[in-house]
């Protein structure tokens, strides 16, 4: 199969697929994925899925419809279940025009349907067919289901942008200013004293051991010293080789240092400085997972936890000693204090005990709690955990999910406009460098009650609640850049119309928010046409052409287009 074939089958091959195989009677097939989700509680694969499952899909998380891209692929939909038939049994012919343009035809007894495609990465392409000439933008599909008339094509786009916006909690007072207690995760018996319920002369896996009751495992020893022992120096580290996501390392109960690793990489040494004394010392390392790897070959053979070795290093001069404490008795500690006594619950027996006194900032094992108004109307809620490290959400007990706000995005985003033409791979149109993978947690309005919410947070890294705060998600404006000869639908998504703050019929230049008139225009006044259509309602539908906007002075072979940016 030449490159224009594969480049037209892959737009035409997933309908045809569920056609064919619906009838034979096989299951549908769907996209991956058409409807953004959530992964709440611990249910997020791994290794450091964020708790947003949305992946841009045509509805989001929230429920919301994803313009344009909802519409366009809508629009794809109505035009490839028109020509179903030819699609699924008709005979197939492409015609190779050079320039990576070619012509596939699909026939049957009642008639043909064209596809004209553009594997072209930079040149548009005037294809000639039947004694009409056709524009078809660089890396592109046009849909002809009579062969006649383009109804569609992928670069097109004559949809709405919808501009969604995050807004105050206005049943709040101050919603910015949430009134927190706190509680400090008992560190007592596992970090000071090293006890466990299960000992073992290894280290073992931590799928194994915790079985996925809990993302957080403790790995505890102890060494006896003497002062005379000759790992003993000024110069003695920890170093530890660990493949669990986070490791946070205990002396004697003193924070030594925390380190995670990056994603692809399941092993790392973290290596610390330690002050020992002489006797008994404890080392306790929580091993903390961010969802384990779910697909792959052998992804369930990963190793996650310490596999070892953990070592102590001491250094005198040029001589190196090395005790290696992999095989000492290790004990084994499941979960924190907070999760198993359920302090994120209302009816913990430690309800009652939250500290109003001295809220810390900045300090890691830190549970918070404080109490929320419902957000008025019925908007979805989005919670802001900006300026927090790590660690987990609930809302009136239920699980939001584990967060990381302070997880930025790698570098490598480029200050050029996106171009969606040319082959995809990962780093195309990456956005967002330098800023949180996810700042914005979604909390159903199932969870929400009417009156008074709890939001329970417990912080693993250490942050700072109070730039914690809630928003709803609402639709503030809609635009189009529709071309010529379609009809373009606006809404608001349930609200109304109340404004057009731009129109113009012609060539106007821009995008949303900054468009502009161009060169040449409508003699009618398009703004007033779009208000006299749509202002007042919820949805309006343009036919976007000299018929609507009356005659242009724009050149005969201008491809006229219409702006519009739509307030709601």
């Amino acid at each position: 199969m030449n490159e224009m074939q594969n480049f037209t089958t892959l737009i035409v091959d997933m309908v045809k697929k569920e056609n064919l195989f619906a009838s034979q009677g096989a299951p549908v097939t769907g996209f991956f994925q058409y409807h953004g989700g959530t992964n709440f509680d611990r249910m997020a694969g791994g290794p450091y899925i964020t708790t947003s499952y949305d992946y841009d899909a045509p509805l989001d998380e929230y429920g919301n419809l994803n313009q344009p891209k909802y519409g366009h692929l809508k629009q794809l939909h109505d035009a490839l279940m028109s020509i179903e038939k030819p699609l699924v049994s008709g005979d197939v012919n492409t015609t190779d025009l050079g320039n990576s343009v070619s012509i596939t035809k699909y026939t049957t007894k009642e008639g043909s349907a064209c596809f004209f495609s553009n594997a072209n990465v930079t040149n548009d392409a005037t294809v000639s067919y039947n004694g009409k000439d056709f524009k078809v933008p660089a890396w592109s599909v046009s849909i002809l289901p009579d062969c006649q008339t383009e109804v569609y094509n992928t670069a097109k786009v004559n949809t709405q942008t919808s501009v969604m916006v995050k807004k105050e909690n206005k049943a709040e007072e101050d919603p910015a200013a949430l009134h927190w207690v706190w509680w400090p995760e008992n560190l007592d018996a596992t970090a000071r004293l090293g006890k466990g319920q299960v000992s073992a002369n290894m280290l073992l896996d931590q799928k194994a051991a915790a079985n996925d009751a809990s993302d957080y495992l403790w790995y505890m020893t102890s060494v006896h010293l003497k002062k005379t022992n000759l790992i003993w120096s000024n110069d003695t580290t920890l170093r530890i080789n660990g493949s669990g996501h986070v490791l946070h390392a205990f002396v004697n109960g003193e924070h030594i240092g925390s380190q995670w690793a990056t994603n692809g990489i399941f092993n790392y040494f973290m290596e610390r400085q330690v002050k020992l004394k002489p006797g008994k010392n404890i080392i306790s390392l929580l091993s903390a997972t961010v969802g384990y790897q779910n697909y792959g070959p052998f992804f369930d053979m990963i190793q996650s936890g310490i596999p070892g070795p953990v070592e102590l290093i001491g250094r005198n001069g040029d001589e190196t000693l090395i005790k290696d404490l992999s095989s000492h008795k290790w004990t084994y500690e499941i979960g924190l204090h907070g999760f198993e006594n359920r302090l994120f619950s209302s009816d913990s027996r430690f309800a009652a005990k939250w500290q109003s006194e001295n809220l810390p900032v900045n300090k890691m094992m830190t549970w918070y709690k404080t109490t929320f108004k419902a957000p008025l109307g019925t908007d979805p809620v989005a919670l802001d955990l900006q300026g927090l490290g790590k660690g987990v959400a609930w809302v009136n007990g239920h699980n939001l999910g584990r967060y990381w706000p302070s997880f930025i995005a790698e570098e490598g985003c480029s200050l050029d406009p996106c171009d969606y033409r040319g082959a995809y791979d990962n780093k195309k149109c990456v956005s967002n460098c330098g800023h949180p993978t996810q700042r914005w947690y979604h909390v159903p309005r199932s969870f929400i009650n009417d009156g008074d919410n709890t939001l329970v947070l417990f912080e693993e890294f250490g942050g700072d609640p109070s730039f914690v705060n809630f928003k709803t998600i609402s639709m503030e404006k809609a635009c189009a850049h529709a071309y010529d000869n379609h009809r373009l639908e606006l809404s608001c998504q349930g609200r109304q119309i109340s404004g057009i703050a731009f129109a113009s019929y012609g060539n106007p230049l821009g995008s949303c928010g900054s468009f502009t008139t161009g060169e040449c225009k409508s003699q009618s006044d398009a703004l007033k046409i779009v208000e006299n259509l749509c202002v007042g309602k919820e949805s309006c539908v343009i036919d976007v052409s000299e018929a609507t906007f009356g005659a242009t002075d724009c050149a005969a072979d201008l491809v006229k287009r219409l702006a519009v940016e739509a307030l709601c």
